[in-house]
């Protein structure tokens, strides 16, 4: 028996990274899911490797409420009900606080803030006919910790943890838990971008995955040296938290930010 039989559950930013490999455990612990992405061609190979009878590609720009009501009724239409979302799809964006165009600030807030506020306005409804179900939001640590550069993606996540612990109030008697993930650095191009650090035109999205660029070696002694574990975090050890707070072990579990850093956000060891 998998820890998610007969659960149906959206993932957004699916395609690759955090929300591919959430995907793929998923199905593996016995749910069906939707997975929703801008990346067409990707999103559906991996719903066609996953398999026809446990997932099905939907093309979800998480800015667009029409998209997410197509996500939806997908859901329902092809496994019959829906009762669970991962809120996964975000973009980053490294930038001096006063370099940062207004248009750049307000891009990331759409994609993370909006999208985010979106998916769970969406899904609430049918999770509640369902019986109740789960809603787990990504967030970040650095929704919980200042990092300098990270203005307009360090606001977005820390109003997820703020929607997030609403949500949850709201949605309690509904039989909906609500809950949010808040990784560090994860091996994704959003940990590994293009001029990172450099405050260029690096950038990141949330749903990519290692790319093994001349910056890796540089970035993995980085990590080393502030991430207590002293190596960056796996796409698909953020899963395996998202599948703890979509099933019946987190049952007690609501309103929570949960944080997978490998020890980053309890400090950084002079030695």
């Amino acid at each position: 028996m998998g820890k998610l039989d007969g659960r149906v559950v959206i993932i957004s930013g699916a395609a690759r990274g955090q929300g591919e490999q959430e995907a793929r455990l998923f199905a593996e612990e016995g749910a069906r899911v939707v997975l929703g992405d801008v990346l067409d061609e990707q999103g559906e190979a991996v719903a066609e490797d996953i398999g026809g009878e446990r997932a099905a590609y939907v093309r979800l720009d998480v800015r667009e409420e029409g998209d997410w009501a197509g996500a939806v009724a997908l859901a329902r239409e092809r496994f019959g009900h829906l009762d669970g979302l991962v809120n996964n799809a975000g973009v980053l964006r490294f930038r001096e606080l006063t370099e940062t165009p207004v248009a750049e600030y307000r891009e990331v807030v759409e994609v993370n803030q909006v999208g985010c506020f979106l998916g769970m306005k969406a899904v609430a409804g049918e999770l509640e006919a369902a019986g109740g179900g789960t809603i787990v939001n990504v967030a970040s640590y650095a929704a919980l910790s200042g990092m300098a550069f990270l203005t307009s993606y360090a606001a977005t996540k820390a109003a997820i943890l703020g929607m997030t612990r609403v949500a949850a109030l709201e949605l309690a008697g509904k039989g909906i838990r609500v809950n949010v993930v808040c990784p560090g650095a994860i091996d994704t191009p959003m940990a590994r971008p293009p001029d990172a650090f450099g405050l260029g035109s690096g950038s990141g999205s949330g749903s990519g995955s290692g790319t093994g660029s001349g910056t890796d070696d540089a970035l993995d002694a980085l990590y080393a040296k502030v991430v207590p574990q002293a190596r960056i975090g796996r796409p698909e050890e953020v899963a395996r938290l998202a599948l703890f707070l979509t099933g019946e072990d987190s049952s007690y579990i609501t309103g929570q930010p949960v944080v997978i850093d490998g020890g980053w956000l309890a400090g950084v060891s002079v030695f």
